[in-house]
């Protein structure tokens, strides 16, 4: 045995041959708290199973058969055979006239729907924002047609623009801007009649736009916009580079959620317009709707059902990628 400094200090180093002791073992968890981790484990997934197993029964079951179904003839009487015919379904699906135009006129309502609710949702998000404490009151008025059920609003709308003596009309007529009650005939012309049904759609869930865009504008740090507003950008700049960036996933969830509710819209068309006129306003809905309980042919209507679904799992996905940039930071 010998001494050597090392770095100041001495240390006695073990005479030739003789192997140092190991260092001392890392101190395990005790086994109480090992036990406390698995048990909070388990209580968790014991506290998902409910909402697992009824997700699974009336989810993901009834999904499953109905693209199951797509891929047979079905005869509408109960009991009587089917008959395997593959891709058959999705071929005539995507063969028919009525499929391809019912699929056009769901994405210009969509558009028009989803495009209208966030202009107006971030500008009054924004002005609800600038008021501070002093827009509760507004906030919860503006947030009642949130409480209305759709056919309610079909309905309500429906008295407004009927032809003749509609509400809407009447005073358009009333302020000297129609010429007659009856100049425009918003549920019966063909050619406006996909706006029309659209406004209860817009008038009854902006306010669940804005209610989203007004909790992400609480999350944007004050001292950013701040910082900015000293370097002297102005409001423009400031909502293009600083506010939109930063709501980007805010932007992501109520776009994606407001777009697949909108593109799926039926009771408050049905309740309108029936589809009509001339078909005008048969988005794929009432077209799956009408195939499956008027046609009575369940295998067609399951095959353009799942084309729709797959089609707005594409277009979820892409808006997560294009406007929520996982990964990304706002600049």
């Amino acid at each position: 045995m010998h001494t050597r400094t090392t770095g100041g200090v001495a240390t006695v180093a073990p005479p030739a041959g003789v192997t140092p002791p190991p260092p001392a073992p890392t101190p395990a968890l005790p086994r109480r708290r090992r036990q406390s981790r698995m048990n909070d484990r388990r209580f968790a997934l014991l506290l998902m199973l409910p909402a697992a197993a009824f997700l699974a029964v009336f989810v993901l079951w009834p999904l499953a058969r109905f693209v199951y179904d797509s891929f047979f003839v079905i005869s509408p009487f109960a009991g009587a055979p089917r008959e395997f015919v593959g891709f058959a379904n999705y071929a005539a699906a995507f063969a028919s006239e009525a499929f391809q135009n019912a699929a056009v006129r769901t994405v210009v309502y969509t558009l028009i729907v989803v495009i209208a609710e966030f202009t107006l949702g971030l500008a009054v998000a924004l002005l609800f924002t600038a008021l501070g404490h002093r827009s509760a009151v507004f906030r919860t008025i503006f947030m009642y047609p949130l409480m209305i059920a759709p056919v309610v609003a079909g309905l309500l709308w429906r008295f407004l623009l009927i032809d003749n003596f509609g509400i809407v009309n009447e005073l358009l007529y009333r302020a000297h801007i129609l010429a007659s009650p009856d100049q425009i005939q918003w549920l019966s012309d063909p050619n406006i009649a996909l706006f029309a049904v659209a406004l209860p759609d817009i008038w009854l869930t902006t306010s669940f736009i804005t209610l989203v865009l007004f909790a992400g504008l609480q999350n944007i740090p004050g001292e950013v916009v701040e910082a900015a507003r000293i370097d002297g950008a102005r409001y423009p700049r400031l909502l293009f580079s600083i506010i939109i960036p930063l709501l980007r996933p805010v932007i992501a969830v109520a776009l994606i959620v407001r777009g697949i509710d909108a593109a799926r819209a039926f009771d408050i068309i049905l309740i309108q317009t029936d589809g009509g006129p001339q078909g005008s306003t048969t988005t794929l809905s009432l077209l799956i709707y009408r195939t499956m309980t008027r046609f009575g042919d369940p295998g067609l209507a399951s095959a353009m059902g799942t084309v729709y679904l797959f089609v707005m799992l594409a277009v979820a996905i892409a808006a997560i990628m294009l406007i929520w940039r996982p990964g990304s930071t706002a600049r």
